[in-house]
């Protein structure tokens, strides 16, 4: 009875978890697998938007959830940015995307420099109402530190799909990953389009940072932990597709949290490349590539 209980506790906290990576991998799965950008970087930005909640909540009291979403903007933004310098110094040139990718690596490094100078190497925590309290019945209990970042997760993915496959852009944004040269003779200009899908990858990130740092404390090399995962799971879900994110999110949740539960949590981090390594030799194309 006890070891039933057990395992459907650890069942739950990895749907859970695999939430909160759902919101962490979107904006990968947009620059990675829809614009082909190896945005290493990405977990860093993430990292910021954690930041970025913990100013909000302990300068003007905000809500992380609430803080990470009005950031958004802002995020999205920067981004618009980042690719402007990336298209000009890497994609108009046709250079080797290595390059791009060591331009990602000195980006993740810069922001986390930034960091360490700004708050120093401790770590950072916010306050909501949820944070601490449970809910459940019998012997199922759960944390409202998980249960929270798990449906504004699920509101983010749901809302990105939504946007990809029910507007203009958003289905300009998947006709530029399939064919670059047909929308540009449908009147397209593909870097506009282009630009748009990577601040929104980014945009994501401000949320997903806030999520984190709802779930537990978070200091400025945080985000390395994530790399791993966050690639794992953009190719397991198969390259470019959001409902596979999410299902490749899940799964990688469960894995880890029984791993961690029945094995131990030293064993949980080399679940995600275990997967990676599968999905790789068993289906390339991923879940739910085609």
């Amino acid at each position: 009875m006890f070891e039933h209980q057990l395992f459907l506790n650890a069942v739950l906290s990895g749907l859970l978890l695999g939430g909160f990576y759902a919101s962490v991998s979107v904006g990968l799965t947009l620059s990675f697998g829809q614009l082909n950008i190896v945005n290493i970087a990405h977990p860093a930005f993430v990292i910021l938007g954690s930041y970025t909640a913990y100013m909000a909540n302990s300068g003007l009291g905000l809500d992380p959830i609430v803080s990470g979403t009005l950031f958004m903007p802002v995020f999205f933004a920067g981004g618009v940015v980042f690719y402007r310098v990336y298209h000009v110094c890497f994609e108009a040139r046709g250079d080797d995307p290595l390059r791009g990718l060591a331009f990602f690596f000195g980006v993740m490094f810069v922001i986390e420099v930034l960091l360490i100078i700004s708050y120093g190497v401790d770590y950072r925590m916010v306050e909501a109402a949820y944070i601490g309290e449970t809910v459940g019945h019998g012997a199922i209990t759960l944390p409202l530190r998980m249960v929270a970042p798990f449906l504004a997760a699920l509101i983010l993915t749901f809302g990105i799909q939504l946007f990809l496959s029910k507007t203009f852009t958003g289905r300009a944004i998947m006709a530029v990953a399939q064919d670059q040269i047909a929308v540009q003779l449908m009147g397209i200009n593909p870097t506009h389009i282009k630009q748009i899908a990577f601040g929104i990858a980014i945009m994501t990130a401000s949320l997903a940072g806030a999520l984190l740092i709802v779930i537990g404390p978070v200091e400025p090399s945080m985000g390395r932990q994530y790399i791993g995962r966050v690639f794992a799971i953009a190719v397991l879900g198969g390259m470019g597709s959001i409902p596979g994110t999410l299902v490749a999110a899940l799964i990688l949740g469960v894995a880890e949290s029984l791993t961690a539960t029945f094995y131990g949590p030293s064993w949980a981090p080399a679940v995600a490349f275990g997967l990676l390594l599968g999905a790789l030799a068993l289906r390339p194309q991923g879940l739910f590539g085609r």
